[in-house]
C-alpha cells in the first residue's frame, strides 16, 4: 500500500476555558488519542502526546510560549509518542520505566504490532483491526512505518494519587485510576468540575482485557469516579461529555462486569 503525504499531521480545536484539543486525523481511530493543551499562567500542560509520528513540539509552537509539563495519563504508545520532545514529563510511578525506557523496535503495521489474540480481544470489544497500517498517510516523503520508534522521555518525575499539578492559576489533583493500565491517572480540577480522564473513561468501548488491564481495579476506579461532582470529562479518546453521560458510561460498564 502506498500512503500519501499528509498536508498537515495535527488538527486542533479550541474548547474554551484555556483548553485546546489536538488530534492526529491520519491515525486509525483505535490509536487516535486526544491531546489536551491547557494554558496556564506560569506553565502549560500537555496531557498525552499522541503517536510521535510527527513533531508535536513543532505543531504547538503557536500555542505555547512558556515551560510545558507533558503529562502521561498512561504509557500506551498512542499517548506517549511525543513526550521525549518536552523538557519535563509526569507519569505515575507504576509506569515510569515505560516512559524512560520504551520499546524501540516497533512497526506501525497492524499485523506486526497486534497479535492474533490481541486483535480478537479488540474485535470483541468493538474495535476491528484490519490488515494494513495504523496510519493512513505519512508525515513527509521517505517516512517508513516499519521504522517507527519510541524515544525515551528526558526529565521525568513520578506522580502519586493526591499529588497536585499547578500551572500558577489552575490546580489539578492527580487521581490514580487503574484498570485500563496499572498506572493510569486522571487530572481533576475541583474549581471548574473538569476531569481529564485518560483511558480510564471515554465515550467509546472501554478496554479491560489486554495486557496490564485489571477488571477489579477498573470497578474500583468506576466507583470512585461516580462520586466526583464532574461538570465535564475530557477523555483520552472520543468527544467530551458531561456528568449525565459519565454516569451512563460508568453504570453501563459496571453492569457488564458484575
Amino acid at each position: 500500500m502506498t500512503l500519501q503525504i499528509a498536508d498537515r499531521w495535527f488538527e486542533e480545536k479550541r474548547i474554551g476555558d484555556g483548553i485546546t484539543l489536538l488530534w492526529e486525523p491520519h491515525v486509525i481511530p483505535l490509536m487516535r488519542c486526544n491531546i489536551w493543551h491547557v494554558r496556564g499562567r506560569d506553565r502549560d500542560l500537555l496531557i498525552d502526546t499522541g503517536m510521535g509520528v510527527a513533531s508535536l513540539h513543532d505543531a504547538t509552537r503557536h500555542l505555547i510560549d512558556k515551560p510545558v509539563l507533558a503529562v502521561a495519563t498512561h504509557t500506551h504508545l498512542d499517548h506517549t509518542g511525543g513526550h521525549h520532545e518536552f523538557e519535563e514529563c509526569l507519569v505515575h510511578s507504576a509506569e515510569v520505566s515505560t516512559l524512560t525506557e520504551p520499546e524501540h523496535e516497533l512497526s506501525l503495521r497492524n499485523e506486526a504490532y497486534f497479535s492474533a489474540e490481541g486483535r480478537r480481544k479488540l474485535a470483541a470489544a468493538g474495535y476491528e483491526i484490519p490488515d494494513g497500517c495504523m496510519i493512513t498517510a505519512i508525515p513527509h516523503a521517505g517516512y517508513d512505518p516499519d521504522r517507527y520508534r519510541l524515544k525515551p522521555a528526558k526529565r521525568v518525575r513520578t506522580a502519586e494519587d493526591g499529588d497536585t499539578v499547578d500551572t500558577g492559576d489552575r490546580r489539578f489533583e492527580v487521581m490514580h485510576l487503574p484498570g485500563h493500565s496499572p498506572g493510569s491517572i486522571g487530572l481533576w480540577e475541583e474549581a471548574t468540575g473538569t476531569l481529564f480522564s485518560g483511558d480510564a473513561l471515554y465515550d467509546g468501548p472501554l478496554l479491560d482485557q489486554l495486557s496490564g488491564c485489571s477488571v477489579p481495579d477498573y470497578l474500583r476506579t468506576m466507583a470512585r469516579l461516580r462520586e466526583l461532582p464532574v461538570r465535564v470529562v475530557h477523555g483520552g479518546h472520543d468527544p467530551s461529555f458531561g456528568r449525565e453521560r459519565m454516569l451512563e458510561l460508568i453504570d453501563g460498564y459496571v453492569a457488564s462486569r458484575t
